[in-house]
């Protein structure tokens, strides 16, 4: 099987895509932005062939590359897993009658509020939202359905760009700075109250083959406003726990109704007072590299799995469901440039078997702001067989470990 894999330099874990698809026996030409004289050996010993373009994002340029690698022989598969980069490489799959995920598909795992339409629909439970570039409508939705209210850009992904406004005034600053009132278009919902996770699959044919629990602590939003948390990631092995059966049913929901056929899934959900609610899903694999966390805690090299299931349509291996995993950002005390670090060594001493791999930024190191995600400065990751004990772990490490800075 020939696949063309879409940017196999940035972020770094983008990588081990090519590696796997190599692996189980595709010959793979990349598309990136990058000169090829940019690959390292090791790179290029995965791919046969590499096409550079302007940007990856840019239709008719990534349209021209695979038309001249079409050119030089028959190409079965073209994949990608950034956000940013499904619409575009829908539209040219659809262009050049390459099978995969759907230019529909990849709209509504894009666009919020054609998402939740299309998921009301099919009776899976979500917030009440609207699309709109006009502010009047904004205001007439919160009239409608009260404070708080989340406005987001229609695209964005987690909290990028998010505002959680509890009244008026709140939400006219937020109309100018979302630009709405502009005509900027934006997405506005009913704000959920409840606990966050997601909910991560490996899907073939629009059936769940592989499925991941994470739970956020505490929600992202609050985590990317607040300086002194150090927010954690942490997955669970409990996944046969009765209370996960509904969240289970309502992904394969979501994945049906959507058109998802053998892709990688990234699912936010919401469990409060109103229940389990459906927030957003990405037809990819989930960011700050998770899937490392997956593979470490379930002896399993997930991104082989993904390979397998492009180039050969089914997988063989299943997750241990050995150890919880996680990941704890540390966040430097004030912004500037980082100075050190106090606790570490406590750390290591205290956990260090569990511990998976670590980030500390040299000194000197410019700081990264508190929006910046997960891995935007320091960050732990670790597991271990018992859930509640990692989470303990990871919460000792955000009070021991200190990340210094000079404004």
């Amino acid at each position: 099987m020939h696949v063309i894999f879409v940017e196999p330099n940035f972020p770094r874990n983008q990588r081990e895509f090519p590696r796997a698809l190599k692996a189980v026996g595709a010959r793979v030409t990349a598309i990136g932005e990058a000169p090829a004289s940019a690959l390292d050996s090791e790179m290029r010993s995965w791919l046969d062939g590499y096409e550079q373009v302007r940007s990856v994002v840019d239709e008719e340029g990534l349209y021209d590359a695979v038309r001249r690698i079409q050119a030089r022989g028959w190409v079965d598969r073209l994949e990608t897993t950034v956000e940013a980069h499904i619409e575009a490489a829908a539209a040219v799959r659809e262009r050049c009658t390459i099978p995969g995920t759907s230019t529909r598909t990849a709209f509504l795992c894009r666009d919020k509020p054609a998402m939740k339409e299309a998921l009301r629909k099919a009776g899976v439970p979500c917030a009440q939202s609207i699309g709109t570039s006009d502010a009047a409508e904004v205001r007439a939705f919160a009239k409608q359905v009260g404070y708080p209210l989340i406005l987001k850009p229609r695209d964005g992904a987690g909290a990028s760009g998010t505002s959680k406004v509890t009244n008026e005034a709140e939400l006219e600053a937020a109309i100018r700075s979302t630009r709405v009132d502009k005509g900027a278009p934006i997405a506005v919902e009913e704000f959920i109250e409840g606990h966050e996770g997601f909910y991560d699959t490996l899907s073939i044919e629009g059936r769940v083959q592989h499925d991941f629990i994470c739970h956020y602590y505490p929600n992202v939003l609050e985590a990317m406003r607040t300086r002194w948390i150090s927010p954690q990631i942490v997955l669970t092995n409990r996944m046969e726990a009765p209370d996960y059966r509904e969240l289970k049913e309502m992904g394969q929901k979501v994945i049906t109704a959507l058109g998802i056929g053998t892709s990688a899934t990234h699912m936010e959900w919401f469990f409060g007072p109103k229940g389990l609610k459906f927030s957003e899903i990405g037809c990819r694999p989930p960011g700050v590299r998770v899937w490392d966390i997956y593979g470490a805690a379930n002896d399993l090299d997930l991104y082989v799995e993904w390979a397998k299931a492009i180039v050969h349509g089914r997988t063989e291996s299943k997750p241990s469901r050995a150890r919880a995993g996680g990941m704890i950002a540390l966040r430097p005390e004030c912004d500037g440039r980082i100075t050190g670090y106090d606790g570490f060594d406590k750390v290591q001493h205290a956990f260090g078997r569990h511990i998976l791999d670590y980030y500390l930024p040299p000194p000197g190191t410019p700081t990264q702001g508190v929006a910046g995600g997960y891995m935007a400065n320091a960050w732990i990751r670790m597991q271990h067989p018992d859930y509640d004990e990692l989470r303990r772990m990871l919460s000792a490490v955000g009070e021991t470990v200190k990340v210094r800075a000079r404004g």
